[in-house]
């Protein structure tokens, strides 16, 4: 959330509870200050589509906190960020020594990314020049007991193959907790367990 947003968000709480805590004020005393708020927000979401200016007085530009390996004590300062903050960041992305970080750009949504030294880096199937089997995403079949008709239908199957399916786990689709089925066509299937 970028800082007008949240500050949008309290200020719209605000309005709401004055209505609501004071049965004397008029209802629309508080939904026409929201309106022009949900209004305003929405300008200054345009601004930040449309002008790369305007983009980064609302939002901030990115501030690179380790550039080539070394921390830039300036951006440090003008962050107001401390070295155990930093180190706290980057033991938060699995990094536990300053010494392995090529950049560390600390995010205008306050997160931080790190891209570390090409030698500490994880090792990735590109490096051995291997391409890995397409994995596609998992689709809910059954959750809850409820069969997902949809999502059989996207991947172009039926309700009699989810049957014959599910039986392997021995039991019907009504009984499962959760079914899924992946790009790789492997079903995961969890029994949902019975009330007492």
């Amino acid at each position: 959330m970028q800082p007008f947003e949240l500050v949008v968000a309290i200020m719209i709480a605000d309005l709401a509870s004055v209505p609501m805590a004071d049965t004397g004020i008029p209802i629309t005393n508080g939904i026409i200050p929201i309106l022009e708020l949900l209004l305003i927000q929405l300008g200054i979401s345009l601004v930040n589509l449309k002008s790369i200016k305007g983009r980064s007085i609302i939002c901030g530009v990115p501030s690179i906190l380790i550039y080539r390996g070394k921390i830039d004590e300036k951006v440090m300062k003008k962050e107001k960020f401390t070295i155990n903050e930093l180190q706290e960041r980057l033991r938060q992305n699995n990094v536990f020594n300053i010494g392995d970080v090529e950049y560390a750009i600390l995010e205008t949504s306050g997160q931080l990314t790190v891209i570390q030294k090409p030698e500490k880096r994880n090792v990735i199937p590109e490096d051995f020049n291997i391409t890995p089997e397409y994995e596609g995403i998992p689709y809910d079949l059954v959750v809850d007991g409820k069969v997902m008709y949809e999502n059989l239908k996207i991947i172009g199957r039926d309700y009699n193959w989810l049957l014959k399916q599910v039986e392997k786990f021995k039991i019907k689709p009504e009984q499962a907790l959760v079914v899924t089925f992946d790009g790789k066509g492997q079903m995961f299937c969890q029994v949902k367990e019975e009330k007492k």
